[in-house]
């Protein structure tokens, strides 16, 4: 079976390129888990399907032998010993057994259904599983480049696909596959002569599902673009929901939206016109072929009964029961013909989603863990930073040669003018990345030489950026520290000025914040997130403009919490109100992703460099600052893009 048409814009090719085998990985690497349904499935199926055979086959027997009495009545496998011998008994037993053929079947059927749903449901879950966990151990830079609509596709769109494919798909195949064999083996085993004439449509509808499946592949790509265009445009509105309100721009994004559902339809409706032609003209294959039969076989029983002889140049006899037989299975062999086109559809998708699948869990890290490395171990909390590069896959270096030393206990501040690298500096300290060149220690341990989740347990992390889950805010403050107490919680709400507030809340501590925490203002947010990192005691704590939503008064507290919370441990902190770090034991300036000024603040203002021109912009000095400052913070301010880090 060929690989399915690559999906325009597909986010995921490379991976999806580098995907070998998938279709054969998915049922090795899942399948012998779910033996047991996959042979239930699979036995039923084939059961049914031949009980479902058993009535036209007994009608027909019926017909011959007790209504016309054209031959001797016999079952197949049974001995003529154990048969009745009067036309009453003879039907009676025909009857039982087209009873037994139907509610066996409806037993097999029902057992074919668990089989193959217990099969696809289980392998469904598992991959699910298994691809999100892998999608959330990859580097942050896998992410930069990806939309979460797009990622969202993978887990649900393609993991669903399979799961219709191992289900309704294998399912249909092996239906399809015992019908079509089972009844072309009974009519060739009736009359040949007469079987190869209604089998003669089955090439046909072979050459026109080919070519329907050529036809509506591409149109199929078509709108699985479009659906992607649509997810994304309707996440981008949703999250931005209060811009769009603010800007009063309701009637743009509603006819962004139109757009894009407008291709979505137009991509859609031209699939449909191509599948909604396809299976009308199967059918009317279906019924030159049921036409066919039934004339050439209805003149060879007439012609046979009343002279004979076969007409045409047909030889030998067609019975009544056997022409009646021919023409129940050609309806019923016909339409098993048409879903071929759907059962390669469905593998086609499958193929596909698969290979993205497989090839985003084959996606190769970056930062590769040491099978050997032993856990990180803090005593003082010493960081030495020596001489580290690094840059964004292949593009230019973020930042260079940064060294500096930090002993347990003490604060080190980084500053300097947006875009200067100081959130991949400390970003580094936590491998969200791992450096080029040089290398990062704690302790005398080099950082690629401990265990990642050893690392992250000792070092807090309290982003500008916060974020938080659906759910209460209890349930936000003990994230990562989950076994916290009640009294715990309390203290380190305390500690980070958020405990008053959220007494205030309609539940307290029970208040759903909503989804990303809309619920909460900024500043409230921000102290959660501060009060979560307080409940995780790090040795190492890292502050990235920890206090950049707050307002001056609540900065004012929150830091003297800071404070206390900093006094034993080693702090690095971000921030752009130099005011909040001009007591840090060590003030390192960046520009342009080198250090170009270290020192107290004292000695920085001392120096009348760039820490002192900044702090001069904060204090209102604008006029005094020199020319030369204005024109290289314009010319900085001109190269920064949105996805520059701070």
């Amino acid at each position: 079976m060929g690989i399915a048409t690559a999906d325009e814009d597909d986010p995921f090719e490379e991976q999806r390129e580098r995907a070998e085998n998938p279709m054969r990985r998915l049922f090795t690497e899942y399948g012998g888990e779910n033996k047991l349904a996959f042979v239930v499935g699979l036995l039923s199926s084939i059961v049914a399907r031949v009980l479902d055979l058993m009535p036209p086959v007994l009608l027909a027997l019926a017909v011959d032998t007790i209504f016309y009495d054209e031959r001797a009545f016999s079952i197949w496998l049974v001995p003529d010993a154990w048969l009745p011998t009067t036309t009453t008994g003879q039907l009676y037993l025909s009857a039982a057994l087209i009873g037994v053929a139907f509610f066996g079947g409806a037993a097999f059927h029902w057992t074919r259904n668990w089989g193959w749903n217990s099969f696809a449901q289980h392998i469904q879950h598992r991959v699910r599983t298994d691809t999100y966990d892998k999608m959330q151990r990859l580097n942050m830079e896998f992410f930069a480049d990806k939309q979460t609509g797009e990622m969202m596709s993978i887990l649900s769109n393609d993991v669903n696909r399979l799961e219709r494919f191992l289900n309704d798909g294998m399912n249909s195949a092996f239906r399809l596959g015992v019908m079509v064999i089972g009844i072309a083996a009974i009519l060739l085993y009736w009359n040949w002569q007469l079987a190869v004439i209604t089998l003669g449509v089955v090439p046909v509808i072979g050459y026109v599902t080919h070519k329907f499946i050529q036809t509506i592949q591409p149109k199929y790509a078509d709108v699985r673009s479009s659906v992607g265009a649509v997810n994304s445009r309707l996440e981008n509105n949703l999250g931005g929901i209060q811009v769009i309100k603010t800007s009063n721009t309701e009637d743009y994004e509603s006819d962004r939206v139109d757009d894009v559902s407008q291709d979505y339809f137009d991509a859609n409706w031209d699939a449909i016109g191509t599948r909604i032609k396809f299976f009308p003209a199967l059918r009317v294959l279906a019924g030159v072929g049921f036409v066919v039969t039934f004339v050439l076989g209805g003149v060879w029983v007439i012609t046979y009964q009343t002279t004979g002889t076969a007409p045409f140049f047909f030889s030998g006899e067609l019975t009544p029961g056997q022409f009646v037989g021919f023409i129940l299975f050609t309806q019923r062999f016909i339409w098993p013909m048409a879903q071929f086109g759907q059962i390669i559809n469905m593998y086609q998708r499958a193929y596909a989603s698969s290979a993205r699948i497989f090839g985003l869990m084959d996606e190769p890290s970056r930062i590769a863990e040491d099978p050997d490395a032993d856990d990180l171990a803090v005593d003082d909390g010493d960081v030495v930073y020596d001489d580290v590069t690094f840059g964004y896959d292949d593009s230019e270096t973020i930042v260079e040669d940064i060294s500096f030393e930090v002993d347990g206990g003490e604060t080190l501040a980084l500053v300097g003018p947006t875009g200067a690298g100081k959130s991949t500096v400390l970003k580094l300290l936590l491998r969200m990345y791992d450096v080029d060149e040089g290398g990062i220690s704690i302790d005398g341990q080099d950082l690629r030489d401990v265990t990642i989740p050893s690392l992250r347990e000792h070092v807090g992390y309290v982003s500008q950026d916060t974020f938080l889950f659906y759910g209460t805010v209890e349930e936000n403050l003990t994230y990562g520290t989950f076994g916290s107490t009640r009294e715990e919680v309390v203290e380190a709400a305390k500690a980070a000025e958020a405990h008053e507030f959220i007494q205030n809340l309609p539940d307290g501590y029970d208040t759903e914040v909503g989804e990303r925490g809309v619920k909460l203002s900024g500043g409230q947010r921000q102290r959660i997130s501060i009060a979560r990192a307080i409940l995780k005691d790090p040795e190492i704590l890292v502050l990235d403009e920890a206090t950049s939503d707050v307002d001056t008064e609540t900065e004012m507290l929150i830091q003297r919490s800071l404070d206390e919370l900093t006094e034993d441990r080693t702090t690095f902190a971000i921030a752009h109100r130099l005011s909040t770090i001009k007591d840090a034991d060590q003030i390192v300036v960046l520009e342009g992703g080198r250090i170009v000024e270290r020192g107290s603040h004292e000695e920085l203002i001392g120096e009348d460099g760039l820490y002192a021109h900044l702090w001069g912009v904060q204090a209102g000095e604008i006029d005094e600052l020199p020319e030369e400052f204005v024109e290289r913070a314009s010319k900085r301010q001109a190269r920064v893009e949105a996805t520059d880090d701070d």
